[in-house]
């Protein structure tokens, strides 16, 4: 497919062609003609998905974004016009105060930055260039300085610039003083909220908790601060007016978001919808405030106090109905091989085709409104078994494999059917469905059965299979969130656990013999809550089975073998006889391929534990095992990771009187191994590859197919698959009390009104908003909204003063600016980058953004009138936010370290992950033994899952001492900090595991929790997969306190409340921390 060009930028609302370069005139003419008629384009229609609006100063003109563009139109509605045109997405535009400018962002570089252009149109110009992300605001009342919300620093905080571009200054000092939303008061006042549920969980309606929004003023005059409202809901999005009134949302009344306004201190609820609005911003004249309800724009008139819809009128180009085209190479997701070997049927991008063995010639055969996910070929070679999506949910359909006939539904069940295997002779099919249900279909009258109902789960779940005598069905339970093997026998009906350990034994499958079960396991350690960390591969013997004697192999040297009879007619045609014994020989193969190995299992249900060996190498994760026989040799597959930590397809040959050994296969991991009578095949990288079992030199079919499909059915479907998947999947079924089906449709409305893939993002994630459930959301990318250009910020580590943006104020510890060798010292003036002369009245950032990482920069400064040139190696902009976060983490130790006397450790976690446990245990290493208590510091811990691990370590008590002769007497543990006084610090930003870890704490009685109640944001979560690459979270595992409480609902509290505020960071206090070395102080002198 031709990669369009670029979209340029247009000069102004009336598309001027004066001095255009030849793409942008080329651009504008099409835009002309666009204003009249192009198929596909209707000005007709009501207009949906148009957002960020604002008004002129005198409330008679609306601006807006809609897709990806700035638009403006009449406020009272009517036909809207296009300002920009850039490549991107242009979003929240604002016109200043006095009319003459409009400033908005833009992604156009790959990241959202801040520009501006003269109202009525001219050139726009670029006031940020820095790699965080941008985004505009609102304007100061003289009409010359721009406030912007950026993650440049830290999550997200707010910023000024001005309109001539100079370098941006941060308004709030501290890491963590996170604000956003900023506007400024005709008294110079700011108004701005401090919150992620303002700034990224805009969608999350009802939540109530100590994290929650209010509406805060800080006075930069007077360093004075003021929080004007106090609801533990949500009110945020401030805009004010020339009179100083102030209006915002807040959904205080009946948990959807609502106008409101404050007036000489006083909040008034102005609207009362039943739906939701979003981003009001009210005309500096104080008449008139425009807002998003519905997916469209209203107004609120001030003075008669009615609202009215902005009919707007515009161009809008559908084009998602237009098809797309897609190669099925490297983008195959399931695959099987016909009984004949003749053919293929495999699936890509949720469209199912079937072409010949070898990839030649291909033929779609489902048309793609719908997701096919699995699919098997049936015993007569003309017939296809495969699942696909029906109202969401994954069902079984049939269909003539030569693509002519029609689809035949088999199930209809509002539950997800899945894992499909089948048996040997292709007479049944054994599947899971839903969450609890093992389920067996007849593959000749397609009834299905219900054989088990366990604890399944929807998702993460192993394949179940027959034996292959058919005798029973092996599959895979939860057994206190562990993964147990299970057999069923059909004809008994009787289920048997086989493993019943309180640790996961994942993907079983059947050796051909029948004597083992092969899986993947570590089978010391749980899979829950940190995942597996450490896998190999093992099998169970189904009895005490003994190995094969040598004497009875020798034995058999001297047993002397039938004589073929000779044939008496030599004059038979030779090359008959050959051919009928190649039949002879090939129907002989195929009858002991279908014939069970033996005709019953034996299975000795005691003991089974004891029969358990390890079969692959202990270093390296090894999974996905797959057993196959060839030449009475048992061979073992499997991926694993030992060769480099790449994850690559391993064997290991079993066979009598041999050692077996693994060894490497191929260079890439493999999946959904299958084996025909000839050939063995396996998916690859999103390709099909083939190779024979005994030399396994897997080999890629080349399967060049293109298929046409259109976005819109595409997003259609996955609208219903993500809503099944919560529906299933949700942790609480009562979903917190909304009606989710009803909620499906209330959103499902707006689908046709979708235009691209920004609205579907809005869409589905307010449609997951209505649940007040953390860990929710929805991320999708496509290849329509690929950027052209992405830049990239050289971060030195170097902090430049606010007033004087070229001269150093300080260097970052442990940044290239900090390294010994670097000559860089506060009050240094820098003058050049890269032998680029500075000019002061420049943005600092455009000397250090570039279109990729630079490998060093040269930096030169004035000091003492002297020039110094040196070279540093610039970081990320995430790398160098890690380091400014690890400041704030040394200058608390460094606190501490004073307050005690050198007397308490202190740690502190900015996540729950792996790297943060090592982190927390190093701390633990270099402290713990040689101090006299801990602190445990958990604010703003963004969660993960190794609370256990914490735990554990700080559970540890001193048990017994030893000592060497005449040497110091120690205790054991070596650390015992559970045998001192801990604190546990948390505060409304602690979230996810960190409130796991803290109600852990609190049950465990391990010290004192001091702070403030945590987020509520607790819900383990996993993510699925959608047809394009997109997916969706799936909150599936509720948190509960020993007596019963949800987390997600009430937090964690600390056992000693003491809030941090915005003027304790802006001030550098902590009187949490502060506090904690108190009590620790206290204890000690007990």
């Amino acid at each position: 497919m031709d990669t369009p060009l670029p979209r340029q930028r247009v000069i102004n609302q009336y598309y001027s062609i004066v001095s255009i370069p030849h793409y942008t005139m080329k651009k504008t003419i099409i835009s002309l003609l666009a204003a009249f008629s192009i198929i596909g384009i209707s000005a007709q229609e009501k207009s949906y998905f148009l957002s960020s609006p604002s008004l002129s100063p005198d409330g008679k003109t609306a601006y807006f974004a809609y897709d990806g563009d700035i638009w403006k139109a009449d406020s009272n509605g009517g036909n809207a016009s296009r300002i920009t045109a850039l490549d991107g997405e242009e979003i929240n535009p604002r016109l200043s105060p006095d009319g003459k400018w409009l400033a908005f962002s833009s992604n156009q570089y790959g990241n959202y930055d801040v520009y501006v252009m003269p109202a009525g149109g001219g050139t726009i110009k670029q006031l940020t260039f820095h790699t965080g992300r941008d985004e505009m605001e609102s304007w100061a009342w003289d009409s010359k300085t721009i406030y912007f919300t950026s993650s440049r620093n830290n999550n997200f905080g707010s910023f000024k610039t001005t309109i001539e571009g100079k370098t941006p200054q941060k308004l709030f000092n501290n890491y963590f003083n996170n604000t956003n939303g900023l506007v400024e008061t005709p008294a110079g006042e700011y108004l701005f909220t401090s919150s992620s549920e303002s700034a990224h969980q805009v969608q999350r309606k009802r939540y109530k908790g100590e994290n929650n929004p209010d509406i805060l003023g800080y006075n930069p005059k007077n360093n004075t601060f003021k929080q004007y409202t106090n609801y533990e809901g949500k009110d945020f999005n401030p805009s004010v007016d020339k009179n100083g009134i102030i209006y915002f949302i807040s959904d205080e009344n009946n948990g959807e978001y609502n106008l409101y306004k404050l007036e000489n201190g006083k909040k008034t609820a102005l609207t009362q919808f039943d739906t939701s609005i979003k981003k009001p911003f009210v005309s500096a004249d104080g008449s008139k405030i425009i807002f998003e309800k519905d997916y469209q724009l209203y107004t609120y008139d001030i003075a008669s106090k009615n609202t009215t819809p902005l009919t707007i009128s515009l161009n809008i180009n559908k084009t998602l109905d237009k098809e797309q085209n897609f190669n099925v190479e490297n983008n195959i997701s399931y695959y099987d091989v016909s009984p004949d070997g003749k053919k293929m049927a495999f699936i890509s991008r949720g469209v199912l085709f079937v072409s010949d063995i070898e990839g030649k010639f291909a033929q779609q055969v489902s048309d793609g409104k719908e997701r096919a996910m699995e699919v098997k070929w049936l015993k007569d070679n003309r017939t296809l078994l495969y699942s696909q999506t029906y109202n969401g949910y994954q069902n079984w359909f049939t269909i003539q494999a030569d693509g002519k006939g029609q689809p035949k539904q088999l199930t209809e069940d509002l539950r997800n059917n899945r894992n499909i295997t089948l048996n040997g002779d292709l007479s049944k099919a054994v599947y899971l469905s839903g969450r609890d249900e093992v389920r067996v279909l007849d593959l000749k009258s397609f009834k299905s059965t219900t054989i088990v109902k366990d604890e399944i789960w929807a998702f993460q779940n192993s394949r179940p299979s027959f034996s292959p005598n058919n005798e029973y069905v092996l599959f895979s339970a939860k057994r206190n969130f562990e993964l147990d093997i299970f057999i069923y026998n059909i004809k008994k009906g009787q289920t048997l656990n086989l493993t019943n350990t309180g640790v996961s034994e994942e993907d079983p499958v059947w050796s051909p013999n029948g004597r083992y079960i092969y899986f993947a396991s570590d089978r010391t350690n749980p899979s829950y809550p940190l995942g597996m960390q450490k896998s190999n591969i093992y099998r169970m013997a189904l009895d005490w089975f003994d190995e094969p004697f040598k004497s009875e192999k020798f034995d058999s040297l001297f047993t002397e073998e039938k004589k073929e009879e000779k044939s008496s007619d030599k004059a038979k045609d030779k090359d008959k006889d050959k051919k009928d014994k190649k039949e002879e020989d090939k129907d002989k193969e195929k009858k002991e391929e279908k014939e069970p190995v033996i005709k019953e299992l034996k299975v000795n249900p005691e003991d089974t534990l004891d029969r358990i060996e390890l079969v692959t190498d202990r270093y390296g994760y090894q999974d996905d095992p797959a057993v196959f026989t060839d030449d009475k040799k048992e061979i073992l597959l499997f991926n694993s990771n030992q060769d480099n930590g790449k994850r690559q397809l391993y064997k290991k040959v079993f066979t009598d009187f041999e050692p077996a050994k693994s060894e490497k296969v191929f260079d890439k991991a493999a999946y959904y191994l299958t084996k025909n009578e000839k050939n063995l095949f396996a998916l690859i990288e999103g390709n099909i590859y083939k190779t024979t079992v005994a030399a396994l030199k897997p080999e890629k079919i080349n399967i060049q197919y293109s298929f046409d499909k259109d976005l819109a059915s595409e997003f259609t479907q996955m609208y219903a698959e993500a809503w099944t998947g919560v529906e299933e999947n949700f942790y609480d079924e009562k979903f917190h009390g909304i009606d989710w089906k009803a909620k499906k449709e209330q959103y499902a409305k707006y689908l046709p009104y979708v235009h691209n893939r920004n609205d579907l993002r809005i869409l589905l994630n307010d449609l997951l908003g209505e649940l007040n459930s953390s860990h929710t959301g929805f991320s999708s990318t496509g290849k329509e909204e690929a950027m052209f250009l992405n830049y990239f910020t050289n971060e030195t580590g170097i902090i430049f003063k606010k007033d004087q943006p070229y001269t150093v104020e300080s260097i970052v510890r442990k940044s290239p600016a900090f390294r010994s060798g670097v000559d860089i010292k506060p009050g240094d003036q820098l003058i050049s980058v890269n032998g680029k002369k500075i000019d002061p009245n420049e943005n600092r950032e455009t000397y250090f953004t570039s279109p990729k990482k630079q490998d060093e920069l040269v930096l030169t400064f004035s000091r003492d009138g002297k020039n110094v040139t040196t070279k540093v190696h610039p970081i990320s902009n995430g790398e160098l936010k890690g380091l400014l976060y690890d400041d704030w983490i040394y200058n608390n130790h460094q606190r501490v370290d004073k307050l005690s006397n050198n007397r308490i450790a202190y740690s502190c976690m900015k996540n729950m992950s792996t790297d943060e446990l090592d982190r927390f245990l190093l701390d633990m290493v270099e402290q713990e033994n040689r101090k006299d208590a801990v602190i445990l510091d958990l604010r703003y811990n963004t969660g993960g899952n190794v609370h256990d691990k914490v735990l554990n370590f700080l559970s540890q008590k001193p048990y017994l001492q030893w000592k060497y002769r005449e040497g110091k007497m120690t205790t054991q543990p070596n650390f015992a900090p559970s045998g001192k006084p801990i604190v546990l610090l948390i505060n409304e930003a602690s979230l996810s595991d960190a409130e796991m870890t803290a109600a852990g704490f609190k049950a465990l009685k391990l010290g004192k929790i001091i702070g403030q109640d945590t987020y509520r944001w607790i819900i383990f979560t996993s993510a699925k997969g959608l047809v394009d690459g997109s997916s969706y979270r799936l909150p599936s595992w509720g948190t509960y306190t020993l007596d019963g409480q949800n987390l997600e609902k009430t937090g964690v509290k600390p056992d000693i409340y003491v809030k941090n505020t915005f003027m304790d960071r802006l001030q550098n206090n902590d009187p949490q921390l502060e506090r904690a070395v108190q009590e620790i102080l206290k204890d000690l002198k007990k």
